[in-house]
């Protein structure tokens, strides 16, 4: 897998607040570029650096209705953040789009006692796949709480690292490659 960029810190987000079972819904085809601007906005009138923003196509363990759920998002790779503006940043867009939470995480060495979280890219994965895999196995749904796939399929799932071994248990069970995908460490928050 050739390398990628890393940003400082990602900021994942939807403007949706609608609970969508159904993988026709053509809610799942907004591409949210408004969204997207309106967002790359926020973090820079916040003293951020937006450096772009990828599509994705998410499936979340929905509490409320204890069920595996689709969402349309994107994911923000931003520069320029402390961990404390991060937060601020993100709980503006929480704020101003309705939503239940935000995720945000922040990259950090391997060895810094702050990482705490992963963040494993798998190519290869299909959004129907990830859906199946957690629908399958409510437990693993609850306790990794969903994923993302990006539209070129690759699966992107933030994780306390205590879940490494729920994670590559995942992957293995989407038919991805544990040696294909890209770990990288840091530190989530669900703002």
């Amino acid at each position: 897998m050739a390398a990628q960029h890393q940003p400082e810190a990602q900021l994942f987000a939807s403007d949706n607040t609608a609970i969508i079972t159904d993988a026709n819904d053509p809610r799942l085809n907004d591409r949210l570029v408004e969204f997207g601007h309106q967002v790359t906005d926020i973090l820079e009138d916040g003293g951020a650096d937006a450096e772009g923003s990828t599509l994705l196509n998410g499936v979340f363990f929905d509490s409320t209705v204890q069920a595996v759920t689709y969402e349309r998002s994107r994911e923000f790779d931003v520069e320029d953040v402390s961990p404390a503006r991060l937060h601020a940043l993100a709980a503006v867009v929480r704020d101003q789009f309705h939503q239940g939470s935000v995720l945000t995480f922040r990259f950090l060495p391997r060895s810094s006692p702050d990482a705490t979280a992963i963040e494993v890219q798998t190519p290869g994965v299909s959004v129907q796949k990830l859906h199946d895999a957690l629908a399958a196995d409510p437990a693993v749904a609850n306790e990794l709480g969903g994923g993302s796939v990006t539209l070129e399929g690759r699966l992107i799932e933030v994780a306390p690292l205590s879940d490494l071994g729920l994670v590559k248990q995942l992957v293995a069970e989407l038919g991805g490659s544990w040696t294909a995908s890209t770990i990288r460490y840091g530190a989530e928050e669900f703002v």
